[in-house]
């Protein structure tokens, strides 16, 4: 790989830069609820009018087709930037969408990615139900062809946005007597459909990120089938390729930023030894250190997936490498600001806070792959280890 930029690439870097200097949201995006929603849509519309959105979706469907590398940069330049979090589009920009590129039909594609990147759609995923989290295959939440429509009935959990959402993501069991992996359909579904019901889950991090959903007799037609009825293993695949891989790259880039910011933060902080500040201390010194030498090496699997990104249609299990170790990081470098702020910071006001991050980092070793399934597909599908 070519870890150089090109005049180009520079050029672009330059003009990414300077608009998001000049458009920034001047206010902070809220912790939660509805207005939360409201500033990740308008943020969303602002950066497709200035024409910054989908930077590698394709032209024909509203994005700007241009390079994984040009992706790269603006990731880089956002975080840098310190813009704000995508929260409720990072279901639909990170795997949804990108899904439907992959999979789609033509009329799906037409129909979602514009309005996606125009941020007029909320999407959330219903993969996980409360007997099949991390054996998604043994998903027991059915649906029943009749006539031109899917009939489904039965549970999903841990459904972010969802209380939010337009549109889902679902997995249904559409054939139980084939082998589990075989008689599974991907369907999109309409949040707004009757017979939906959906209850928002508080979580340790103080917000209703996580949600129950209900399917009663929910009346899906079949033309939102994504690839074939029964083949949506294959198509929940792709699904969460993208969302161990590609879509953990700006949260990676992110990371980079955050420990440099601790480092700040242990400089301008008192020890608790009451001599010095924080960054005084041997021992913390020595493991900040180690931190930015992770993350580094973060960055560098980072640059890897881009390279394999540009030659390769569908992400490989490689991405499952980089998702475990960002999962892992980011709980220690988290679990570090807490032992380098002390009791200081306790309230937490925004997403930026030390104390949101560190009880929000719990949930990366869990969501999309627990840090063993992750493990398990490493072992078996990129080292050949036997079963």
């Amino acid at each position: 790989m070519n870890l150089g930029y090109s005049e180009a690439e520079k050029r672009f870097r330059a003009e990414v830069r300077q608009w998001l200097r000049e458009n920034l949201p001047a206010d902070p995006r809220p912790l939660d609820g509805p207005e939360s929603v409201a500033f990740d849509l308008a943020w969303q519309r602002k950066q497709y009018d200035g024409g910054w959105a989908g930077i590698n979706w394709p032209k024909e469907y509203g994005g700007l087709g241009l390079s994984f590398s040009q992706q790269l940069i603006w990731h880089e330049e956002y975080a840098r930037a310190n813009a704000p979090q995508i929260g409720s589009l990072f279901p639909a920009c990170n795997h949804a969408g990108p899904t439907l590129i992959l999979r789609g039909s033509e009329a799906q594609k037409a129909f979602h990615l514009p309005r996606i990147l125009r941020g007029e759609s909320v999407w959330c995923q219903g993969f996980s139900e409360p007997n099949s989290g991390s054996d998604l295959a043994s998903l027991r939440t059915k649906g029943v062809v009749d006539g031109d429509q899917l009939v489904v009935t039965g549970q999903k959990v841990w459904t972010s946005y969802a209380q939010h959402a337009d549109y889902q993501e679902l997995l249904v069991r559409t054939n139980p007597d084939a082998p589990k992996h075989n008689g599974i359909t991907w369907v999109i579904c309409d949040m707004k459909l009757p017979g939906i019901t959906v209850r928002p889950i508080l979580s340790m991090a103080g917000e209703y990120h996580c949600n129950e959903v209900f399917y009663d007799d929910v009346r899906i037609p079949l033309s939102n089938v994504v690839g074939e009825i029964d083949d949506g293993w294959q198509v929940a695949m792709c699904t969460l390729s993208l969302e161990r891989g590609q879509s953990f790259i700006a949260r990676q880039i992110v990371l980079e930023h955050k420990v440099r910011k601790l480092i700040d933060l242990a400089r301008a902080t008192p020890s608790a030894h009451g001599i010095g500040m924080a960054l005084d201390d041997g021992d913390f010194a020595q493991r900040l250190a180690t931190l930015q030498s992770e993350v580094s090496a973060l960055k560098s699997m980072t640059y890897i997936a881009v390279s394999q990104a540009q030659r390769q249609e569908m992400p490989g299990p490689e991405g499952s490498m980089i998702a475990l170790y960002y999962s892992e990081l980011a709980q220690r470098v988290f679990r570090m600001s807490m032992e380098v702020m002390g009791p200081a910071g306790l309230e937490i006001r925004s997403h930026d806070d030390w104390n949101w991050e560190f009880l929000n980092s719990f949930k990366f070793t869990i969501t999309g792959g627990t840090a063993q399934i992750r493990r398990n597909i490493i072992g078996e599908r990129v080292l050949g280890l036997p079963r």
